[in-house]
């Protein structure tokens, strides 16, 4: 465990900042930590696939982050879903799993289906705690809510995400939506959404992009479009998402590295113009949505650790000094275990093929590579060969490897090649993303990675490729020269701690 952990004192949590600036939370959500100082209480409800039974998962202590290894105790060798993520304000806006919506379009609006509890492993405050990895039909809400902003009142809001888990589809937000799950008009909307979907054209760079869903419409500025050519997106691991509107005749959006500095305005000006109108003044309806659009449109997805909603119109030092906090946090920061095994260690694997003993096993376009990786390599390159271990998925006793760079994505195999990708929830995931060590490696050195559900297969490079491979089997990449090298790791600290 990391050294110099945050204190414990009763510093202001982010709905401390904006209840003291005379806009207090009126819902608080977060399974990471305690948005205000004095929270005691649960953060949120899992429920296990063997029994059906719940846990909530509460705080170590006052204002403090998640008990998750309450989690992992109830969760062990078993899977668990999110099924209640708790409002800390008051208010008691919780929000539980979405039912179906009205989305006309082609896609799914069915009922939606609850986040996998453990697909979304981070480190904050020097401890592993779990975010929420929305894949799509996954989604909460509730649509009876207590001081929720309505027919054009104030209101602000942020959430922490991530710009590595994003898609073009709609819709990935989080804030104020229909209580009817179903579109009701122009301005009936007020949430945060982030995602590279550019609804009206005319986005800068590739995004993901911070925007305003008010409802037939992702909104950049009052005509719809970026009027902001410096807005092309925000790619970081981990993102302040922050939108406020007056309800009447303004709004403004903004965005930060949740783990660095300050936030960047990207729109502040008046409410959307376009034909049709109906933004000014607003119509909210004061449900609360995460994960999905106000209809319950569900092909997105997304990543979520905290957000919080106001009553009134937050001040740009009060939204100042909530990022001051949220980096604080250190969201991903290193846990100072590294070059072990252990869970949340931080490692490289180095081959130990004569050929390639200065190479590492990473991944490059989503797909597990080897290449030489030293002093001199970019800083990207060094991120791509560094992983966390995680507590195998299928297995508790085995592990999985979760990509530094890339919260919620893991190294799995499909069709017995390597790639990276988001864990989803599914049993056949969480087996393809689980491997077993075998000490020592089949040549004498290191480690080597057994396939949990191939169990005559293990990880190796190949042509500086990655695989799951048997030796002797009837792949090319099962072939028997050098195999016993090829599938032993020596494990590193890692390139990026």
């Amino acid at each position: 465990m990391a050294t110099g952990l945050p204190s414990l004192s009763q510093t202001p949590r982010p709905c401390d900042i904006y209840g003291n600036a005379g806009t207090p939370c009126v819902a608080a959500h977060s399974t990471t930590r305690a948005l205000f100082a004095a929270y005691n209480g649960p953060l949120y409800q899992v429920r296990r696939s063997s029994d059906g039974s719940t846990q909530d998962i509460g705080v170590l202590t006052t204002g403090d982050f998640a008990n998750a290894a309450e989690q992992d105790s109830f969760c062990a060798n078993t899977s668990c879903i999110i099924t209640r993520i708790y409002d800390q304000s008051p208010r008691r806006n919780d929000l539980t799993i979405e039912c179906a919506g009205h989305f006309k379009g082609p896609g799914q609006n069915g009922e939606d289906v609850g986040a996998p509890a453990d697909a979304l492993p981070v480190t904050a405050g020097g401890r592993q705690v779990y975010g929420v990895s929305i894949s799509a039909g996954m989604g909460y809400r509730n649509d009876a809510t207590s001081g929720v902003a309505v027919n054009g009142q104030p209101e602000g809001m942020y959430m922490v995400t991530s710009g590595t888990h994003v898609n073009d589809q709609c819709c990935f937000d989080y804030g104020n939506a229909e209580v009817n799950n179903a579109d009701t008009g122009n301005g009936h909307m007020d949430a945060i959404n982030f995602s590279t979907q550019c609804w009206f054209g005319g986005c800068s760079g590739s995004g993901p992009w911070v925007q305003a869903d008010l409802e037939n419409g992702l909104f950049q500025s009052e005509i719809g479009l970026s009027q902001n050519p410096s807005n092309t997106g925000t790619a970081a691991p981990f993102v302040t998402a922050l939108l406020k509107n007056n309800g009447q005749n303004f709004f403004a959006l903004k965005i930060a590295n949740a783990r660095a500095g300050n936030l960047t305005t990207i729109y502040a000006g008046s409410e959307p113009t376009i034909v049709g109108g109906g933004y000014a003044p607003m119509h909210q309806e004061g449900a609360i949505v995460l994960g999905t659009g106000g209809d319950n449109s569900n092909g997105s997805i997304g990543s979520f650790f905290e957000g919080a909603m106001t009553a009134g119109l937050p001040s740009d030092a009060a939204d100042d000094a909530v990022q001051a906090n949220i980096v604080s946090v250190g969201y991903g920061d290193p846990t100072g275990n590294a070059g072990t095994l252990t869970p949340a260690s931080e490692i490289s694997l180095r081959a130990t093929t004569a050929c390639c003993t200065g190479d590492f096993l990473r991944h490059q376009f989503f797909a597990g590579v080897l290449s030489p990786i030293s002093s001199d390599s970019s800083t990207l390159d060094k991120e791509d060969a560094t992983w966390i271990i995680r507590r195998g998925f299928a297995n508790n006793s085995c592990l999985s490897l979760e990509s530094r760079n890339y919260p919620g994505y893991f190294l799995r195999h499909f069709n017995f090649k390597l790639f990276l990708q988001p864990y989803d929830g599914s049993a056949q995931f969480a087996a393809d993303s689980t491997f077993c060590p075998v000490f020592p490696g089949m040549n004498g050195q290191g480690v080597s990675l057994r396939s949990l559900n191939f169990s005559d297969k293990f990880i190796r490079h190949f042509s500086f490729h990655g695989f799951i491979a048997s030796e002797g089997g009837s792949n090319p990449w099962d072939a028997t020269a050098f195999f016993r090298d090829d599938v032993s790791w020596i494990v590193s600290p890692p390139w990026a701690p």
